[in-house]
């Protein structure tokens, strides 16, 4: 039921050399039918924003954020992957779980509201990153959507760079009509923009 929190695996994996990640990362828009698993997921969610405290136990994450401010978020629209019911997940950092927001299959209206690119609705999984201008705006002033931007990429980056070393594929759309994908993840656009959407799945045979 919306609300409900759903923990997610422990993060193990152990990939290719980041020079090798590198060298075969690819935008990738055609996916193989099987799902993608819970762990698979929980790692792609654990490169965009994963707590990663240091000696002093600080709260740091995966992507730099200025002022350590965190002003992204991240949506899952889970399509098929195993062990979760098809619905829409905000993605809680701290205790690497996701929140159900609206269960159901959006596949079809997350790809109208993205100019009807069809690696959208294929996708078994589309994370959408957001910003929440709020929370920079104090420190940052009129440069805050300048870092917001900033930060986008690096977590968008971080994501593309796990999914390859997940053997799995991924690419970043830009392309949507903004207030129907505000509509659709029922997003406050006094409090909250989404900024970028990664359908990612397996890579085909």
């Amino acid at each position: 039921m919306p609300g409900s929190i759903l923990s997610l695996p422990e993060c193990t994996h152990r990939g290719p050399s980041f020079e090798e990640v590198l060298a075969q990362r690819r935008s990738v828009r055609r996916y193989a039918e099987a799902p993608l698993t819970l762990a698979q997921l929980g790692q792609l969610l654990f490169a965009a924003q994963g707590a990663t405290p240091d000696e002093k136990g600080r709260p740091l994450r995966t992507t730099p954020s200025a002022g350590g401010t965190y002003p992204l978020e991240v949506l899952v629209f889970a399509r098929a992957v195993d062990e979760l019911p098809a619905g829409l997940y905000r993605h809680l950092p701290d205790v690497h779980g996701l929140r159900l927001l609206a269960p159901g299959d959006l596949s079809a209206d997350l790809k109208d509201a993205c100019l009807s690119q069809p690696w959208v609705a294929r996708a078994q999984a589309v994370l959408i990153v957001t910003g929440v201008p709020e929370r920079i705006r104090p420190r940052y002033g009129d440069r805050s959507a300048q870092y917001i931007y900033f930060e986008a990429g690096q977590m968008t980056q971080n994501i593309l760079l796990q999914a390859t070393a997940l053997g799995l594929g991924a690419v970043p759309v830009g392309a949507f009509t903004e207030q129907r994908l505000q509509d659709l993840l029922h997003l406050d656009p006094a409090w909250e923009s989404a900024l970028c959407v990664i359908p990612i799945g397996p890579r085909p045979e």
